[in-house]
């Protein structure tokens, strides 16, 4: 009974026999069932890359975003539940703020992150609340040193030099592995992660997808911001370019 979580996955403050939350794990069920995000933090500064599935071709593209600034230095990137992650964004900005008001300086992401993780851990101790619906990458530039935090709907984060969630978070932490981040600037990194979410779309279950990519670093002045429009249009030519050149090498191989 307990391993497919009947009787005790009717709230979050309840374990099972074998020491599971089964709503915890709900949550990131809906992450996976979402489009793939990473972050990749390189010699001079953090890219986050989002694949935002589209589900419509009446949708307007540029609407409903994965990628959102909190502060000046600090952006934040979400996969799973939409509604769920405006909040956590709202939820931040108003930590930095504060932060902001009552110290006379821009948080230290640290800090946020640590306010943050906090605020998505408590949603798993009261019955009264579910979990939030997704994870996030929070990544800044403080101090000439790039920084990037994963929190998961547990609550639970971790620093990375690279790291995906989303519906292909496995396959896009395989390509990540492949790369030298200590060696790559933000400029190299954002054609990698350009390429990384080209190779692990699933062109079969979600036909369209729209790229999203920011940065934070010595090339945008230590802002986050969007990756401007002539760099990211290089950066998905050259991932589409890589992607055909490698069916190319797997038709010539049969």
């Amino acid at each position: 009974m307990s391993s497919i979580g009947t009787g005790y996955d009717l709230s979050a403050s309840q374990f099972s026999p074998d020491g599971r939350v089964f709503q915890v794990e709900y949550a990131m069920k809906a992450v996976e069932n979402s489009g793939t995000v990473i972050g990749l933090k390189g010699t001079d500064g953090v890219v986050l890359a989002a694949e935002k599935l589209i589900m419509s071709k009446l949708h307007e593209s540029g609407t409903n975003r994965r990628i959102y600034n909190i502060d000046t230095h600090i952006g934040m990137c979400f996969s799973g539940l939409i509604a769920d992650a405006r909040q956590l964004v709202d939820i931040a900005r108003k930590e930095a703020s504060n932060y902001r008001s009552q110290y006379g300086v821009s948080i230290p992401l640290k800090y946020l992150n640590d306010r943050v993780s906090m605020y998505m851990h408590a949603y798993t101790l009261y019955s009264a609340v579910r979990p939030y619906g997704c994870s996030i990458i929070l990544a800044s530039y403080e101090e000439d040193k790039p920084m990037m935090y994963l929190i998961d709907p547990s609550g639970v984060n971790y620093g990375f030099n690279g790291c995906a969630t989303g519906k292909a978070k496995q396959s896009a932490k395989t390509e990540i592995e492949k790369l030298k981040l200590g060696e790559l600037s933000c400029k190299e990194l954002v054609r990698e992660a350009a390429k990384i979410i080209y190779l692990v779309h699933d062109e079969l279950k979600d036909k369209n997808f729209e790229l999203e990519l920011s940065w934070v670093g010595k090339d945008s002045n230590g802002k986050h911001e969007r990756v401007p429009s002539h760099i990211l249009a290089d950066a998905e030519k050259a991932a589409k370019q890589a992607m055909e050149a490698d069916s190319d090498s797997d038709t010539e191989d049969l």
